[in-house]
């Protein structure tokens, strides 16, 4: 950069000499001792053994004496010389504030050196000509400062370390990244696409019951059997979509979950579909690679049959055709880059005393390995309530099948099962539909494939409860489907293979275990043998398990080497059995505690004989635990028959748990059926506590029998009420939940959430407008439909793919709070002109946007992602803001002052000052309690200089890192404000 550049005449000889008196000398060497080795400690004012104030101002005449001495047009109006000298030393008395080394300095380069400067000095307060030339004299300056520090013996040694240092820090970099990226040989590479391409073969298919697509399989091509179904935030737990003040109850599609939370423990009932789940995403994450991520399914119950020490990374692979073959570290490479999705099957398919370890060996796998996306599934009593916490794990469950998904699911099976008649899936729809007992046992994947396919099986005649579900099933996979389809094998009857299968069954329970090695299996059979002669018929023990393997499509060999039933209700009910055979009803009851006895002890009831089911239940009583009790009445709902006198003492005992005390309480309580909601609190006499607790319980039983209970409760006033009942509304039929519950509520329903056209469709009018929360498989024409029938109080769009325009909401003349996030195509925002908005959360990128912002003179709360420059002017007059987030390329924040009860400000990460008439602006928000700022030099140098906020109380700084010195200066001008790092950066 020449001199001449700076627009004004003068020789270096002129220069040069002013500027070597601003600094002291140095010896040699590169002044590595006198950290830091900033330009603040070169100046000689400093030490007091140089310049002084006047010598510096001076310095400065003499050098706006030789500007305007210069040949060319006179720069300066007449009378102004005076002023220039004043600033152009204050301006020079800045460099003892820099704290830039002057090997930084240099690497800025002039100009951006007095930028730095100027910025570092007050306001010079001159007019624009003079102000002009003051910029002109500080970059002629700055340009021969740089020049002398060039020359300075220690810059020079300095740059050479630097350098160095730079040089070393690079290579560690380089040397970092490449263990980080794929061999370059390409082992990793290929290995990684063999192993996903195996990993999306492997599970794409899954067991559906009494269905088979070809001779002698039960296979079913999970692209066609899946249904998504809906996950919710376990009470009190997880985080919720959209936030502030629309903000609902947390829902999604299972199959989205991991999009939102990287790290979830997913609770569900046996049979709910959970391993189905983890299948799913592992062959979405391996089909759809686009991500790079890595899934690994770790099935619990394999990984610690023998009790053995949970994996390490290397031996994720263990038990599968290729362990071995991966490239050495291929695993932890994976893991260390972020890219794995681990899939942790079962954590209630492992013993009590084992699951403490298992905690113990994820948190040691994130500890080493953060970055990466987790799943573990459980059965929901298996595990406390916050068993993962400390981890950072979101809890949800998985909610019980609605009425829709049991359409699609039955819809599915028949349009897989070609062969049956069309009819039978219209009677089953229609049976579902109208039969409340049928509709009870159609909670899950299971339950409702074992109802498919018992009902085309028997010609549409369907058992009426879970002890008669499970025997039917057992008789067609154990009799009648080989002997009806005329298979020519040599005939067994039912009841000797069920002796020889429950035993497996009870051996697995007693030892905590849903699978075991096949010669353990081979031995339990070869025991009992001689006690079933008519099994013998078939041959030795190996010939006899290998019937139950290949023809009865009761067990199933996750490896060569080992068996487990096909499903672990099909385990309980048998183990069951196996109990009341052998008259073990002391161990069933010694068990009460256990959740892996629960089933079965529910089980035992339900095959029992009268005197068994006595003893059975007396034995749960008089445990008196909390548990045992809640069990003994559950088991009622499965005793046909019983003394009055021992049910009537359950339900007494019972009673001293109501109200329950707690959301586990309540959902155990409500997991008995809805014989429990005669005992709950009557809606009319509730307090709030009550009646969440009787809600939570009355939603467990799945019954609409519960909706005229639920309905009691449309008047009470507590907000925490109607968002318990609003949460409920897919558990049951939708629009006969919305007719009776929601649309009555005494006050506006906040946070609903409708998922689909359905929910849309379902409702029809509301004594008060409704807060909505509309996700992605909601059609434009469904929202068309729903607006033209109602009046919204508030309004959350969540990924609307597809929507373009938002027509729908004119005439909308309720709508007070606005909430629009990842909408991309969104283009048409004219509709949102004139609504009477107060709060809004926009991630819009439409151009109209910030006109229909300005047309909300009702607005007091506003958080704005735009990739559009944004101004204060541009408000309604009658805007009053109290909370404004903001996330733009610029923001003018002129005019902004006027909104005095401001508390809440968020500038951005972006945002930098226009000069000091912003920090005037902003000094005029005297009630500001929060604000928020990037940690760039110059925005926190002016913020420490110029910004008066006496009621600011939190400072929160993007960035990590603020240098000591600017922190005690922040701390010093705004004492009673925490000065906290934002690390967050709001996405676009």
């Amino acid at each position: 950069m020449d001199a001449s550049v700076v627009g004004i005449r003068l020789a270096s000889g002129v220069v040069a000499p002013l500027v070597r008196k601003l600094f002291r000398q140095e010896g040699a060497g590169a002044g590595l001792v006198d950290r830091p080795h900033r330009i603040s400690s070169y100046v000689t004012w400093r030490e007091k053994r140089g310049l002084d104030a006047a010598d510096l101002r001076k310095l400065a005449d003499h050098l706006v004496r030789e500007a305007l001495g210069a040949p060319g047009e006179q720069p300066l109006p007449p009378g102004e010389e005076a002023g220039v000298s004043a600033a152009l030393a204050a301006t020079l008395h800045a460099l003892g504030n820099l704290t830039l080394s002057d090997v930084d300095a240099v690497r800025l380069g002039p100009r951006a050196f007095a930028r730095k400067l100027r910025a570092a000095a007050p306001h010079p307060g001159l007019s624009r000509d003079a102000e002009l030339f003051h910029d002109r004299l500080v970059d002629l300056a700055c340009l021969h400062i740089l020049n002398f520090f060039t020359q300075r013996s220690t810059f020079v040694a300095a740059t050479l370390v630097e350098q160095s240092r730079l040089h070393a820090e690079t290579i560690a970099k380089v040397d970092e990244l490449l263990t980080r990226v794929p061999r370059q040989d390409g082992r990793d590479t290929a290995f990684e696409a063999r192993y996903l391409e195996y990993l999306a073969r492997r599970h794409s298919t899954l067991t559906i019951f009494g269905l088979d697509l070809a001779p002698g399989s039960a296979r079913w091509p999970l692209d066609a059997a899946y249904v998504s179904l809906e996950v919710s935030a376990a009470p009190g737990t997880g985080s919720a979509v959209g936030g502030g003040e629309l903000t609902a109850p947390y829902s999604l599609p299972a199959d989205r979950l991991l999009d939102e939370h990287h790290r979830v423990l997913l609770r569900g009932e046996a049979g709910s579909g959970k391993t189905t789940l983890i299948q799913w995403l592992a062959v979405t994450a391996a089909r759809e690679h686009g991500d790079g991520l890595v899934p690994y399914v770790l099935p619990l119950r394999t990984l610690t049959r023998h009790g053995e020490r949970l994996p390490a990374p290397r031996d994720f692979l263990a038990g599968t055709p290729l362990a071995g073959e991966a490239p050495a570290g291929w695993e932890s490479r994976v893991l260390r880059d972020g890219r794995a999705l681990l899939l942790v099957d079962g954590i209630d398919e492992i013993p009590e005393a084992e699951r403490d370890r298992a905690r113990d060996w994820l948190a040691d796998l994130i500890t080493a390995y953060p970055g990466n996306r987790w799943l573990v599934t459980s059965r929901p009593s298996a595990v406390r309530r916050d068993w993962l916490a400390a981890a950072d794990f979101t809890e949800v469950a998985l909610v019980p099948m609605g009425p829709d998904h049991v359409r699609a699911f039955i819809e599915r099976w028949h349009a897989a099962a070609d062969h049956a008649p069309a009819e039978y899936r219209e009677q089953l729809l229609d049976s579902v539909a109208r039969k409340p007992d049928l509709a009870r046992l159609a909670t899950n994947p299971l339950l409702c494939g074992l109802i498919c396919a018992l009902h085309r099986e028997r010609r549409g005649f369907l058992p009426s409860g879970r002890k008669e579900l499970y025997a039917a099933a057992l008789s067609m996979l154990l009799d009648r489907r080989d002997r009806e389809r005329g298979v020519r094998l040599r005939y067994l009857a039912e009841e000797p293979q069920l002796q020889l299968l429950q035993r497996l069954a009870y051996w697995l329970i007693r030892n905590g275990r849903t699978e075991m090695d096949r010669s353990r299996a081979e031995a339990l059979i070869a025991d009992a043998l001689p006690a079933v002669p008519a099994v013998g018929a078939l041959g030795d023990a190996r010939a006899v398990f290998g019937h139950f393997l290949e023809r009865t499509g009761l067990l199933r060999a996750p490896t060569v080497d080992t068996v487990q039933f096909v499903h672990r209700t099909f385990q309980d009910f048998l183990g069951a059995r196996a109990a009341l055979d052998e008259g073990s009803l002391g161990e069933l009851t010694g068990h009460a505690d256990d959740d892996q006895w629960e089933d079965v002890i529910r089980m035992a009831v339900a095959q029992g004989r009268p005197r068994e089911r006595t003893e059975i239940i007396r034995g749960l009583l008089a445990r008196q635990s909390n548990r045992s009790v809640l069990l003994a009445y559950a088991s009622l709902q499965y005793a046909t028959e019983l003394d009055p006198a021992l049910r009537a003492e359950a339900e007494t005992a019972v009673r001293h748990l109501l109200p329950p005390k707690s959301v586990e309480e309540a959902e155990e309580l409500g997991r008995t059926g809805p014989l429990v909601l005669e005992l709950l609190v009557d809606p009319a006499e509730a307090g709030e506590e009550e009646a969440l607790m009787a809600i939570t319980a009355a939603g467990e039983t799945l019954s609409d029998l519960a909706i005229p209970y639920l309905a009691g409760f449309r008047d009470a006033p507590s907000a925490a009420v109607r968002h318990a009942l609003v949460s409920l509304w897919g558990r049951f039929d939708r629009r006969e939940y919305a007719r009776e519950v929601i649309e009555h509520l005494r006050h506006n329903p906040n946070h609903l959430q409708l998922d689909d056209d359905s929910d849309a469709d379902a409702l029809h009018s509301f004594a008060h407008p409704p807060g909505l929360f509309v996700t992605d498989r909601v059609s434009g024409r469904a929202l068309s439909g729903l607006f033209s029938r109602i009046q919204a109080a508030s309004l959350g769009l969540f990924r609307l793919a597809d929507l373009v325009s938002l027509d729908f909401l004119r005439g909308q003349t309720s709508l007070t709070a606005l909430s629009i996030h990842k909408c991309a195509r969104l283009e048409d925002v004219t509709a949102l002109h004139g609504l009477p908005v107060r709060g809004a959360q926009l991630d819009v990128a439409a151009p109209g946007l910030h006109r229909a912002i300005a047309s909300w003179p009702r607005l007091r709360s506003l958080e704005l992602y735009s990739p559009h420059p944004w101004s204060a002017r541009d408000l309604a007059p009658g805007a009053d803001l109290k909370s404004l987030i903001l996330d733009t390329p610029a923001v003018d924040v002129t005019g902004l002052g006027r909104h005095a009860g401001l508390l809440v400000l968020n500038l951005g990460y972006r945002w930098r000052p226009a000069g000091p008439e912003d920090w005037a602006e902003l000094s005029r928000l005297e009630k500001l309690e929060e604000l928020a700022v990037p940690d760039e030099v110059s925005v926190l140098e002016g913020l420490a200089r110029h910004a008066r906020l006496p009621s600011l109380r939190s400072l929160r700084l993007y960035g990590e890192e603020v240098s000591p010195e600017l922190e005690e200066r922040l701390a010093r001008r705004f004492p009673d404000a925490e000065i906290e790092p934002f690390s967050m950066v709001y996405e676009q």
